[in-house]
């Protein structure tokens, strides 16, 4: 549950239902968060009901290329859908290893939301 301030005293906003939903954390405050998610909604979340996995979301527009190695010049593995969420394993160099379902591949982190441009991730 979203709510307005770090407490459970403040309203709720928002009841999130989509597993694996990216969100960048803004703010820590003792045990809670004040997150952003894909559509600009920010508040406050308690941090156990956040997980560490890493997720990205990817990027309205045109399907994106997932490829088979992080380049360009690779093959292309298949296409993912805007707003499709998958489990980010790695990234290096502008290119993240994601994993959609039981597919998997490369993407360019200008294609996703939850991963900053630059981010590194082992």
């Amino acid at each position: 549950m979203m709510r307005t301030g770090p407490a459970r005293t403040y309203p709720g906003t928002w009841l999130y239902q989509r597993r694996d939903l990216p969100v960048l954390v803004l703010r820590r405050y003792q045990s809670w968060r004040l997150i952003r998610d894909p559509g600009g909604t920010q508040g406050w979340m308690l941090s156990a009901l956040l997980s560490d996995r890493r997720t990205a979301m990817v990027r309205p527009g045109e399907p994106r290329q997932i490829h088979s190695d992080p380049s360009s010049r690779s093959g292309v593995r298949y296409l993912a859908e805007p707003g499709v969420v998958g489990r980010i394993e790695h990234c290096r160099g502008g290119w993240c290893h994601i994993a959609i379902g039981d597919r998997e591949g490369f993407i360019e982190t200008a294609d996703i939301w939850g991963v900053g441009a630059n981010e590194v991730l082992d």
